[in-house]
C-alpha cells in the first residue's frame, strides 16, 4: 500500500484549497488531493465575481449590513466583520498571483477595476473577470501551485475517510485514506495538519447547477470523524436551470427575466403575477418557490421561460451564449420557450468552524463551502462565497503556521484492509440508490418543506442508508460508492437540521411553520 507523508494535507482543489496551499508552501510540503482534474469544481464554473470593499464610496459597514440582511438574522456578526475587513487584502493577494480582473476607463481616461452590483448589495463592489471570474481565479491558482516545488498535486484521488488518533488527551486528525481512481488502490496520506476544502453537497438534489464532484464528501468525513455540523437546512436554489438530459446543469441567467422573459406553465399561461407583485422580477427565492409549487401542483417535470416575443436580433445580441447552448440541444429560444427547473446551487451550512477555520477535531480545518463559518446565515448573499474561500484559507494557514513546529507526523496509522471484500457484480444497486436518494431529497426536502414531507424523507433515507452501508461493507470501494455513501449521510443530516427548525427563515421555508421565530438560533448537530 502506498503511503504519503506531508506536513499539510489539503483535500480539495478549488479557490479555498489552492489558496491555502500557496499560503503554506513556504512552511513545508503540502499535498493537494483532487477528486478529478484540479479545475473540476464549483470555483471554475462561478460566473459572477467577488464581493469586496474597493470603492471609496463604499464602506465596510455597508457590506456588513447588506450581508446580515441577506442572512435573515442568522449571520455571526464576528464572522461577517472579519470576512469583510479582510476583503480588500484578499483581492490584492489574488492580483499579486496574476488574476486579471475587468477594467473600465474613468472620466479622466484612467483604467480602473470595473465593479458591478448584484442582488442584496447596496453598492457596486463586485470585482470580476468578465462573466467567468471563477475560471480566471481557478486557472491562475492552478498555474501558481504548479510552480511551487513544495506543493504536490494528486489528481484523481477521492478521500475516503479521515484518520484520527487520541493524542495528549484529545482527538486529533492525522491524515486520510484516499482511493486512487487511476489504479483502484487505496493509499494512506499522513500529515501534521489536514484541511477540508471539498465544496458543497448540492448533488444530493435531483437538479443542481454544481459539477458532479459536489457530493458532500468533506461534510460526511468530518461528521464521521467527530465534528459538529451546523445549519444544513439552508440550501440555496437558483430558479432557472435548463431542463434537458444533455444540458449538464446549465444555468439560465436571471438577466433574461431582466430583459423581459416571462415564466409560463406547460399550457402557456403566466403564473408569477399570482405570487408576487414584481412578477418575474421577484427575488430569486420567491421565483424558485413559485416554480416548485407549480411543478408539484400540476405534476409537471418543468416550467417554461419565454423570451421569444423579443426580436431574434435582440436575443442574439444580448444572450449569444444561451442561444448557442439551447440551439445545440434543439431549442430555438427565438421561436419557443425553454424548459427550466430550479436547481440546488449552494450549501450554506456545513462543518462548524471558528474564525481560525478550526473544527472540533484538533489538527483538522474546514474552509470554503464545506464549512459553516457563520458568514452566510440563512441565505448567502451574491459573490460572498469566493471571498469566504480566500479569507478563511488565509486564516487556516496563519493558525497552522503558529503551531507548525509543535506538531509531528503520527506514525501509528493502520493500513487499509480490504482483504474481506470482493468486487461488486451489481453496480445497478448504486445507480438505483443514487437516483432514488436525489429524487427523495428533491420532492421532500427541497425548496418548500413540511413536517409530513420531512418524515417521508427520513424513513426512505434510513432504508437507503442501511442498504448502502451493507454494500460498503461487502464490496471494494469505487468512486460512485464513496460519493453515494457520503450523500446519503449528508441527506440524513439535512433532514435532521430541517426538522429542528420550527420556523421559516431565509432558505428554509416550511408550510407548518410559515412565520419567523422571535429569536434566531443556529441548528447544530453533534455526533454521538
Amino acid at each position: 500500500m502506498s503511503q504519503h507523508i506531508h506536513d499539510v494535507l489539503i483535500i480539495g482543489s478549488g479557490a479555498a484549497g489552492l489558496s491555502a496551499a500557496l499560503h503554506l508552501s513556504q512552511l513545508g510540503t503540502v499535498a493537494v488531493l483532487s477528486k478529478a482534474e484540479l479545475t473540476e469544481g464549483s470555483t471554475f464554473y462561478a460566473q459572477g465575481g467577488i464581493a469586496a470593499v474597493l470603492d471609496s464610496k463604499d464602506s465596510i459597514e455597508s457590506h456588513v449590513q447588506d450581508t446580515e440582511i441577506a442572512g435573515a438574522g442568522l449571520c455571526h456578526k464576528d464572522a461577517v466583520r472579519y470576512t469583510v475587513e479582510n476583503s480588500k487584502k484578499s483581492i490584492e493577494w489574488l492580483i499579486s498571483q496574476g488574476v486579471t480582473f475587468s477594467t473600465k476607463p474613468n472620466k479622466e481616461g484612467e483604467l480602473k477595476y470595473h465593479l458591478t452590483r448584484e442582488g442584496g448589495h447596496s453598492h457596486r463592489r463586485i470585482i470580476h473577470s468578465d462573466d467567468a471570474t471563477g475560471k480566471a481565479v481557478s486557472t491562475t491558482l492552478v498555474g501558481a501551485v504548479k510552480q511551487q516545488q513544495n506543493i504536490i498535486l494528486f489528481e484523481s484521488h477521492n478521500a475516503i475517510d479521515l484518520i484520527t488518533r487520541q493524542m495528549n488527551g484529545k482527538k486529533r486528525c492525522v491524515g486520510a485514506y484516499a482511493l486512487n481512481l487511476s489504479t483502484g488502490e487505496v493509499e494512506v496520506f499522513k500529515a501534521r495538519f489536514v484541511i477540508l476544502a471539498t465544496g458543497g453537497a448540492s448533488k444530493v438534489y435531483l437538479y443542481t447547477s454544481n459539477p458532479d464532484v459536489a457530493s458532500g464528501d468533506g461534510i460526511a468525513m468530518a461528521w464521521r470523524a467527530g465534528c459538529e455540523v451546523s445549519n444544513l437546512e439552508f440550501n440555496q436554489f437558483h430558479p432557472t436551470c435548463l431542463y434537458h438530459p444533455e444540458a449538464q446543469s446549465f444555468l439560465i441567467s436571471e438577466a433574461l427575466r431582466g430583459e423581459g422573459a416571462v415564466l409560463k406553465r406547460p399550457d402557456g399561461t403566466r403564473f408569477m403575477p399570482e405570487y408576487d407583485k414584481r412578477a418575474d422580477l421577484a427575488p430569486r427565492d420567491i421565483v424558485a418557490r413559485a416554480i416548485d409549487h407549480e411543478m408539484k401542483k400540476l405534476g409537471a417535470e418543468c416550467m417554461y421561460l419565454d423570451i421569444s416575443h423579443k426580436s431574434p436580433e435582440f436575443i442574439k445580441s444580448h444572450f449569444p451564449n444561451i442561444l448557442e447552448k439551447c440551439l445545440s440541444l434543439g431549442i430555438d429560444i427565438t421561436q419557443s420557450p425553454m424548459p427550466v427547473v430550479p436547481a440546488a446551487h449552494y450549501t450554506c451550512g456545513g462543518v462548524a468552524v471558528n474564525l481560525k477555520s478550526q473544527t472540533a477535531v484538533a489538527g483538522l480545518y474546514a474552509i470554503g463551502e464545506v464549512a459553516c463559518t457563520g458568514l452566510h446565515g440563512a441565505n448567502r448573499m451574491a459573490s460572498n462565497s469566493l471571498l469566504e474561500c480566500l479569507v478563511f484559507a488565509k486564516a487556516a494557514a496563519e493558525d497552522i503556521e503558529s503551531q507548525f513546529d509543535k506538531i509531528t507526523v503520527c506514525d501509528e496509522v493502520a493500513e487499509w484492509d480490504d482483504s474481506r471484500v470482493t468486487d461488486s457484480d451489481e453496480q445497478i444497486v448504486i445507480t438505483h440508490n443514487w437516483h432514488e436518494l436525489r429524487q427523495v431529497m428533491w420532492n421532500y426536502v427541497g425548496i418548500v418543506r413540511s413536517d409530513k414531507r420531512l418524515r417521508r424523507a427520513e424513513r426512505r433515507i434510513e432504508l437507503l442508508k442501511q442498504e448502502i452501508a451493507e454494500y460498503y461493507q461487502n464490496f471494494r470501494v469505487t468512486n460512485d460508492l464513496l460519493e453515494l455513501r457520503n450523500l446519503v449521510l449528508v441527506a440524513e443530516l439535512m433532514v435532521k437540521c430541517a426538522k429542528l427548525r420550527k420556523e421559516s427563515r431565509g432558505l428554509h421555508h416550511t408550510l407548518d411553520y410559515p412565520e419567523l421565530a422571535k429569536e434566531a438560533h443556529d441548528t447544530v448537530l453533534t455526533p454521538d
